[in-house]
């Protein structure tokens, strides 16, 4: 149940209506204090003087006017909100929406907005006319008036906030924070201690039951503890053929389990695994930066043609790389009493490495500056990375760069400058020290 708790938390987090449902409840609560609280002793004089002064149909017109303005803006200001979003998705990209819908900023206007509309409905209903049942709850309308002041500062608020978040920049930088915050989360700052001997995870599992999955969806959380715990307590072995982030076909195979007799596998991989619509941060290690290099490659698109959004999506995304260089990556392998009892699929650095630069090279090959670009990003890594293994795999991805831009770029200067960086990318990757602009 771990995987679908921590699949509910997530969706809480980022679902637009929860924030503001809370909003407008506590603004209904507040409305019934307020009118509970008319006539207390314990308001200090100099605020009785603040309070609303009016009869009943001044209350009355004040307050209808204020929901009447509230609920009329609300829905005209996120119209138009979603009209600019629209056209922004057509560049950005569909998927970059949701980083608006779970904005703070965005629920906590809505909320507010709506929770003054229920507040003036509140303490509307509350008001009474009559020379006997005269009833003006002087507090509740100083709270209506307090409650419209701030819609109008958050409504000066929401218009800036939403200018900046849809400029292209902007969005970048918030994907490249939820990128760091996966990078620092799924990665280890130690190497897992290697306790096996060699050939341990070299398992026969030429016998081990299949075990498919009912389910069809994207793998958004996985309960990596709860899985192990059972394969140690069941006295067997998994193998989880499926990642978070990838797809999982209904009746397809998920994972294998050893001995082929062990009772209740497929209950505990369904209990261990969560599985969505669609991809999501939380455990995926890719989707932030499948995020950013849709972006670069909607720029490069013959439609937009602006390669400067992707370089800056590559100067993100060397950044990335440089986080990583002190950190290592899960090994897959779970041990209890010095038995592996789990093996899962991970994401490595080579894997990591061909997510970022794969796609936006492939489209930018035609565009030398991406393609000089890239190659200076690459040599920025390289003058951090000291490993052996990982300097290889920014080799590899130089040498693409160069060979498709040989076949794409027709003009030989930008040839040139193009190979001016491939050596500079060389001599870094080779002998460490600083990567400056090469020159012509």
């Amino acid at each position: 149940m771990g995987a679908r708790l921590h699949k509910l938390a997530h969706d809480l987090r980022t679902t637009f209506w929860v924030v503001p449902s809370v909003l407008v409840a506590l603004g209904t609560a507040a409305a019934f204090a307020a009118v509970a609280a008319e006539g207390a002793d314990w308001i200090p004089e100099p605020l009785q003087s603040l309070l609303y002064e009016g009869g009943e149909s001044g209350a009355r017109t004040l307050l209808g006017a204020i929901a009447t303005s509230t609920i009329g803006v609300t829905g005209t200001l996120f119209s138009i909100t979603i009209a600019a979003l629209t056209l922004a998705s057509s560049q950005m990209g569909p998927r970059l929406l949701d980083n608006f819908t779970r904005d703070r900023g965005n629920q906590v206007v809505l909320g507010v907005f709506l929770g003054t509309f229920a507040y003036c409905l509140v303490v509307l209903r509350q008001v009474r006319g009559g020379e006997d049942e005269l009833f003006v709850p002087r507090l509740a309308l100083a709270g209506a008036m307090a409650l419209a002041a701030l819609c109008v500062a958050l409504l000066v608020y929401y218009v800036h906030h939403m200018s900046t978040r849809i400029n292209i920049d902007t969005v970048i930088d918030l994907v490249r924070r939820e990128l760091f915050a996966a990078l620092d989360s799924l990665t280890l700052g130690e190497p897992e201690p290697n306790t096996l001997e060699p050939g341990d995870i070299d398992l026969d599992w030429s016998s081990a039951r299949p075990l498919t999955d009912r389910r069809n969806g994207y793998l958004q959380e996985l309960d990596v503890e709860s899985l192990a715990d059972w394969a140690q307590e069941a006295g067997a072995r998994v193998r989880l053929l499926v990642r978070p982030g990838d797809f999982v076909v209904a009746g397809g195979c998920v994972a294998l389990v050893h001995p082929a007799g062990t009772q209740g596998a497929e209950e505990a991989v369904a209990r261990a695994t969560a599985l969505g619509a669609k991809r999501t941060s939380g455990s995926d290690l890719e989707y932030s930066v499948r995020q950013l290099v849709e972006v670069a490659v909607r720029a490069l698109s013959p439609g937009i043609n602006d390669p400067m959004t992707a370089i800056a999506v590559l100067d993100q995304l060397g950044s990335a790389l440089c986080r990583v260089v002190p950190r290592s990556f899960p090994t897959g392998v779970t041990i209890r009493d010095g038995r592996v009892v789990l093996l899962r699929p991970v994401s490595d650095y080579a894997g990591l490495v061909d997510v970022c630069f794969d796609m936006i090279r492939q489209n930018g090959a035609g565009s030398p500056s991406v393609a000089i670009r890239l190659l200076e990003i690459l040599a920025l890594v390289a003058e951090q990375e000291r490993d052996p293994h990982r300097l290889a795999v920014l080799r590899i991805h130089a040498d693409k760069v160069v060979s498709d831009a040989r076949k794409a770029v027709t003009n030989k200067e930008d040839l040139r400058d193009l190979m001016a960086r491939r050596r500079a990318f060389g001599a870094v990757a080779a002998h460490g020290g600083p990567a400056r602009r090469a020159e012509p």
